[in-house]
């Protein structure tokens, strides 16, 4: 049976809220409804998510699909960068080029990047193992966990070029039996399962 691991699609920036506050936009919204239209998302017997406004709000439109309840896990937020605050796009992609480049050191006060993911494959692990392992689950967070959870779990070093593509509203699928990937990022619009 699969395991999927979502990424929030399309968020509402605003410099003057703190990041994990932030929302889903409309377009990001749109995306998750018609994401909630496939048949996979009918199949989730067990929805996982951050505590971030932007997976929960995901998370939820999912839940309406396949009537199950949203579970909160703290340990799945992104990467803590509270320290640098919000960053004008730009500025940002640097900044997580660097994260991903240097995985054992921080950026300007950046929660390390093998700290995050030995954060999420716990929070994962953790999920997992009271996990029926025929039932179909999803997690919802965020891009920079997702990669490193996917570096993990391909056996890869933590590499940037594992990252999703188009900047959120992407999945890649998981064995529940083998904890090996079986298809890479995909719009979750586009996934058939």
């Amino acid at each position: 049976m699969f395991g999927i691991y979502i990424t929030h699609p399309q968020v509402r920036i605003d410099a003057n809220v703190p990041v994990p506050k932030w929302g889903l936009s409309d377009v990001g919204a749109a995306r998750a409804r018609k994401a909630a239209e496939s048949g996979w998302a009918r199949q989730l017997r067990r929805i996982v998510s951050s505590d971030e406004t932007k997976a929960i709000e995901t998370a939820e439109i999912l839940a309406k699909a396949s009537g199950v309840t949203v579970e909160i896990v703290h340990a799945m937020h992104e990467n803590d960068r509270t320290a640098t605050g919000f960053l004008p796009p730009p500025q940002f992609e640097e900044a997580a080029n660097w994260f991903f480049a240097h995985p054992e050191q921080s950026f300007k006060g950046w929660e390390r990047a093998v700290d995050a993911q030995d954060r999420i494959v716990e929070a994962v692990n953790a999920v997992l193992a009271t996990h029926d392992a025929t039932a179909p689950i999803a997690f919802v967070g965020h891009g920079g966990v997702g990669t490193l959870l996917k570096c993990h779990l391909a056996g890869r070093p933590i590499s940037r070029d594992r990252d999703q593509p188009g900047g959120g509203g992407n999945l890649y699928a998981f064995g529940l039996a083998d904890r090996r990937l079986t298809c890479d990022w995909t719009p979750i619009e586009d996934w058939q399962g």
